[in-house]
């Protein structure tokens, strides 16, 4: 028996989309660049196994312990939610076209109207540099949108080698405290 996603289930999961998590009034809306194959194939936000997000919650103090994937609609309670930039699921998130970003930032503006979340934290500098047209924004807060603040992290991509679980963790906590 398989561990995880059979190749053909992650094929079939190209393209596809996720529910957000999200409700009015949450502390912090975690937004991700687009959900990966195997989070569509198992429904659950940041489940890739090398994903390093829920880690570094549970390392920041964001959580009060370490969640698994399966329990990421269990955010809500604590006032956090996770949407997307793009909706459609890809293997790598370089696999995007700007405009797709740049597209997620209209999708993502209705979504921040509606439920008026206290903080927008973007997982994924790069996207948010793309997204809103600031080639060097720095890792940390940003100008406020839409009576938003606003902050860019770094990808948890295992992918994402330029930080390492105690390196993202820090920046998290930053973004916590700083919204407390």
């Amino acid at each position: 028996m398989p561990k995880g996603p059979t190749k053909e289930q992650l094929a079939a999961a190209r393209g596809q989309t996720m529910p957000d998590i999200i409700a009015p009034n949450l502390k912090i809306l975690f937004c991700g660049i687009n959900p990966s194959l195997y989070s569509v194939v198992i429904g659950h936000h940041f489940g890739r196994p090398g994903n390093r997000f829920w880690l570094a919650l549970y390392k920041a103090g964001i959580t009060p312990r370490l969640y698994h994937p399966s329990e990421d609609a269990s955010l809500l309670a604590l006032g956090y939610g996770i949407s997307n930039m793009a909706p459609r699921a890809t293997a790598r998130a370089d696999e995007l076209s700007k405009a797709e970003i740049q597209a997620g930032r209209l999708r993502l503006a209705a979504k921040i109207q509606q439920y008026r979340p206290k903080c927008l934290a973007f997982l994924g500098i790069s996207a948010y540099r793309i997204a809103f047209a600031q080639p060097k924004a720095k890792i940390g807060p940003q100008p406020d949108w839409l009576g938003t603040p606003v902050w860019a992290l770094p990808n948890p991509s295992g992918l994402n080698a330029h930080y390492q679980v105690s390196d993202l963790a820090e920046v998290y906590r930053w973004l916590m405290e700083a919204t407390q």
